[in-house]
């Protein structure tokens, strides 16, 4: 027969587990650390990429991502540069969808 001690600190030690295993898990409100490094790096990119362009480089515009969703804000001094800027953000890798909220000066 098994030790009741051995059963229960398995039993624990399962239900530990699978606690962290929830709290690393995403929602649809928050994401999961994974998913958080990710966006970190399609943020960093998407912003190296409209400050590489000489249109776009003294604009003020605001990158972030959510679950490689990529929200560009703040202004812009043209119409051409809120399409433009919206452009080069979808190009770049691991962007699903642009939301453009840039705005005009």
């Amino acid at each position: 027969m098994k030790n009741p001690n051995h059963v229960t600190n398995t039993f624990v030690a399962a239900l530990l587990l699978a606690a962290i295993a929830m709290g690393c898990a995403s929602t649809a409100n928050k994401e999961g650390t994974g998913e958080y490094i990710d966006d970190s790096v399609v943020t960093t990119k998407v912003i190296s990429a409209i400050f590489s362009d000489p249109e776009l480089k003294s604009a003020e515009i605001n990158v972030e991502t959510f679950k490689g969703v990529v929200q560009l804000s703040g202004f812009v001094s043209s119409k051409a540069s809120i399409d433009k800027a919206s452009r080069v953000a979808s190009g770049v890798a691991g962007v699903t969808s642009v939301k453009n909220d840039l705005r005009l000066k």
